[in-house]
């Protein structure tokens, strides 16, 4: 295992390159100042580097000292459309780009783990595979990176797979989480065009007006999500956009809403997807309206593998202390491109508390808020932590 004392050579460099990424956030799959940023802070290492065709992923591979198996630890590195507010002296010198969900802890932490490993390659009993990954936030970076042979870059398939979140809310600085079974939720986006006759305001009964249809299946679709899904295997449909009409005396031809669903188990999400199709097909034809249903499965649920899990949890326990690290009672309904990856090879997915000290857990402001701010002391954890997954479980 490592420890925060074998750390903390790196620490300063590490905090650095975090607060450097942070001042530079860049969107999506194209992360090309990052993509330097990251390939200059692993220079000098005893790495396998490959880049990316169709993103500006970064692929290193560490060769252990004796032969043994494969595994890999991801740190996704985009950021968010998001203005920040947080008032830290690296603020983001972007308009409009902001590190809000922490991926810089993330990447610097992943590079913290490949300094560590690399100190003690000698004792690695096989393979780390690290993957710098662009485009978690809705581009599905993960999957293409699979698809460009990142699971299998050590030359066989990896035989476990790890990764690590931050919270600016909810978990004090320094406490570690994890769960077995589900422990994020697939993520679905569903537009719904809805399509009449437009008119005047004054004579509705010359037109056929899609507020009521629009208005009648926002409020179906809740009851419908209640009467679907098992009060113990949950799902949560939430419109957060409706559009129709741009004055108060005319009918509209045509509106829209957006709609976000997420859900905790196949069975439940292929049943949500079938009620919403039919709910708002039925209220169309009751009201005599067209409509076009766009239903775009974006992430699936990131579940991780029991046994992985019970590794983890007591890997972090042995590295961080029995009273820092614990088993979360139930899943949160945020959602991840590493599920990709898990539907691949087991692994587990970790959450980190980076909620600075003074600051109440409670209300602090969520990732992806303006105001978000994560306490740079947790990039050195985040790396130990890392490491001492792969170390420990190439010695299994």
């Amino acid at each position: 295992m490592f420890t925060s004392s074998d750390v903390l050579p790196y620490a300063e460099r590490l905090i650095a390159l975090r607060q450097a990424l942070h001042r530079e956030p860049e969107l999506g799959l194209d992360l090309p100042l990052t993509q330097a940023k990251v390939l200059a802070a692993l220079d000098g290492l005893p790495l396998e580097i490959t880049t990316g065709k169709s993103l500006t992923s970064i692929t290193a591979v560490l060769r252990g000292g004796r032969p043994g198996p494969a595994v890999l630890l991801r740190g996704d590195m985009d950021a968010l459309p998001v203005q920040e507010e947080s008032g830290v002296a690296y603020a983001s010198r972007i308009a409009g780009t902001m590190h809000a969900c922490g991926h810089d802890i993330h990447t610097a932490g992943l590079v913290g783990a490949a300094h560590l490993l690399a100190s003690r390659r000698d004792e690695l009993a096989g393979d780390v595979v690290l993957m710098f990954q662009p485009g978690e936030e809705g581009q599905r970076g993960a999957k293409i990176m699979i698809d460009e042979g990142v699971l299998d870059a050590a030359g066989s398939r990896v035989v476990a797979a790890y990764a690590l979140h931050v919270a600016a809310t909810a978990l004090p600085l320094g406490l570690i989480a994890t769960r077995p079974g589900p422990v994020l939720a697939a993520s679905d986006s569903v537009t719904v065009t809805v399509t009449g006759r437009g008119g005047h305001g004054s004579s509705p009964h010359l037109a056929v007006d899609p507020v009521p249809a629009l208005c009648e299946m926002v409020t179906a679709l809740q009851t419908m999500v209640t009467r679907t899904a098992d009060a113990w295997d949950p799902a949560v449909l939430t419109v957060g956009s409706i559009h129709a009409g741009s004055a108060s005396n005319v009918i509209p031809s045509s509106g829209t809403f957006q709609a976000t669903v997420r859900t905790f188990s196949a069975a439940t999400h292929a049943a949500i997807r079938t009620g919403v199709e039919r709910v708002v097909r039925g209220v169309a034809d009751a009201h005599g309206v067209q409509v076009e249903i766009d239903y775009e499965e974006n992430y699936p649920v990131t579940v991780n593998d029991a046994g992985e899990a019970d590794f983890a949890y007591r890997t972090m326990q042995e590295v961080f202390g029995a009273q820092r690290a614990f088993l979360a009672p139930r899943p949160l309904a945020g959602s991840e491109d590493f599920s990709f990856v898990l539907d691949q090879v087991p692994g587990a997915y970790l959450m980190l508390g980076a909620v600075p000290p003074g600051t109440d857990p409670a209300t602090a402001p969520m990732n992806h808020a303006p105001q978000a701010v994560f306490d740079d002391r947790a990039v050195p954890e985040a790396a130990v932590a890392l490491a001492s997954l792969a170390l420990a479980r190439l010695s299994r």
